[in-house]
């Protein structure tokens, strides 16, 4: 494991208010669960079908329609929990929460409230290389999710698309352990890494897959430390939430504007009202959407139609001995095992599919100097062409080979970024492309020294300005260099022009 230090949260202190205040969040993600078939029903969740294609009766509360829970997700569930180190509640059962919306064709959503499948865990955010904060989970819960309304296809009428309408969730619930907005957007980062290496959401916030609730309020320095102590949320300010959000830049930015909304609030003698919010991105801004309900509002009773949900320990150990590698153990274990810098390890762990194409080019090889070429080169030419790894020109077993060539001298590192270029655009062999274009690297010392002796011959004046000022010698090596295409062995010339000029 990594020699990490568990930082002390620091709070984000506001500035030009009246007096300090300290900004105190919670989060709540919702991750659509990775599964062909919806929670209680075998309609498809493939995203971007026509509308109301994917809705089986039950979807659609069709009268005498009842629901038969997919065993999958639940074990995506668990392994979820298990991958935040969280307690996995053998006994569970589902609630009915009551609610009018014209998405939920139901008239209540079925949840969790009483009796998550998942229990207390925790999360370590990373701030910075070698530091981490924890940051503790409350609960993992699994419920439907709701259809879509949209408001923008006619200018008197919405209209209502079911194909989410059933599609399996996992709620995330954090404990107000946040504390500042660059936090907050690392710690849904964490998250949605852990996520996709485990394989139980795909992350996509875009298409709304995983998107999170924020919980924001303020309160005076000291107030968050006798919470701590105590679990008291009294000592804590009066929250807000800030629904659907799926962006990290826009969390950030909510999170701050909220913030100065609710000292402004309390420093002009108010009081903050809990409600919940949306976040306006256009004129970044929250606005109101309605007041905070509770718990007692919805109306929660035990769903009849389902029974408790009883799991065996046995299932939960074969699901923990499937469980992959995830992102801190792959990181240290680079460190370790490749001798990268923990900055370049975090980089290249980031994405899942990022350290598979890294490990495989890096097999066999000197692992600090494929990491180079896989985070400047390759990663910096994906990022200009706003394309992914899978979408990637250069195969893991080719970026390996230009690195061989590297290795064994047969190219200059000069050499190497053209043929890089080559592979790229073209395709093909390295070591083939360098032997057919005559791109090998001239280490004939020989060779060498009489290339530099034609230029020193040629340039006398040079030559004494040289003498008297050694760094002038590098202009006699790039001149080297150029005479001979930059094939040269730049360290042999530089160890010739050296010798030569005395």
């Amino acid at each position: 494991m990594l020699d990490l230090t568990y930082e002390t949260p620091k709070p984000k202190v506001i500035a030009g208010a009246k007096q300090d205040w300290e900004l105190v969040i919670g989060m709540e993600v919702h991750a659509q669960v990775a599964s062909n078939a919806k929670l209680f029903s075998g309609a498809s969740t493939t995203f971007g079908a026509e509308p109301n294609s994917n809705v089986a009766f039950v979807d659609a509360a069709m009268p005498g329609m009842l629901p038969v829970i997919n065993e999958f997700c639940v074990e995506q569930a668990v392994r979820t929990g298990l991958g935040l180190k969280a307690e996995i509640n053998l006994k569970s059962a589902f609630d009915r929460k009551n609610y009018f919306y014209p998405d939920l064709p139901q008239g209540y959503q079925i949840s969790q409230l009483y009796h998550p499948i998942v229990g207390e865990g925790e999360i370590l955010v990373d701030m910075a290389p070698g530091i981490a904060r924890k940051v503790r989970i409350e609960r993992i819960h699994m419920e439907q999710d709701a259809g879509k309304s949209i408001h923008d296809m006619d200018p008197a009428m919405s209209f209502v698309d079911l194909n989410r309408t059933g599609v399996c969730l996992m709620e995330i619930v954090s404990r107000p352990d946040i504390r500042g907005p660059e936090e907050a957007a690392a710690y849904v980062g964490k998250l949605r890494q852990i996520l996709r290496y485990l394989g139980t959401c795909d992350g996509n916030m875009q298409n709304g897959n995983l998107r999170a609730d924020v919980n924001v309020s303020i309160c005076a320095p000291g107030a968050y430390e006798k919470y701590m102590e105590t679990q008291d949320f009294s000592h804590l300010g009066t929250r807000c939430e800030i629904k659907n959000m799926n962006s990290m830049r826009f969390i950030q930015a909510a999170i701050l504007y909220e913030a100065e909304r609710q000292i402004k609030i309390v420093e002009g003698g108010g009081k903050v009202e809990q409600e919940t919010r949306l976040y306006d991105p256009d004129k970044n801004e929250t606005r109101s959407m309605r007041s905070k309900e509770e718990a007692h509002d919805y109306r929660y009773f035990p769903d009849p139609d389902l029974l408790p949900l009883e799991i065996e320990q046995a299932w939960v150990d074969e699901i923990a001995a499937s469980l992959p590698e995830l992102p801190d153990e792959k990181k240290a274990r680079f460190v370790g095992d490749f001798g990268l810098s923990e900055y370049d390890a975090s980089v290249l762990t980031a994405d899942v599919q990022d350290a598979a194409y890294f490990e495989e080019a890096a097999k066999g090889r000197d692992g600090k100097l494929v990491a180079n070429w896989v985070i400047n080169e390759l990663f910096g030419r994906l990022k200009k062409d706003d394309a992914e790894i899978t979408d990637s020109p250069v195969s893991p077993a080719q970026l390996g080979g230009i690195v061989d060539l590297i290795a064994s001298d047969a190219i200059s590192g000069k050499i190497a970024k053209d043929l890089f270029e080559i592979v790229y655009t073209e395709g093909g062999d390295p070591a083939q492309i360098v032997e057919e274009r005559g791109m090998k690297q001239v280490t004939d010392t020989g060779a060498i020294e009489a290339a530099v002796d034609q230029i020193i011959a040629d340039n006398p004046a040079q030559v004494e300005k040289a003498k008297e000022n050694p760094k002038l010698a590098g202009w006699f090596v790039g001149q080297v260099m150029k005479a001979t295409g930059g094939k040269a062995n730049p360290k042999a010339v530089n160890e010739i022009v050296a010798k030569k000029l005395g």
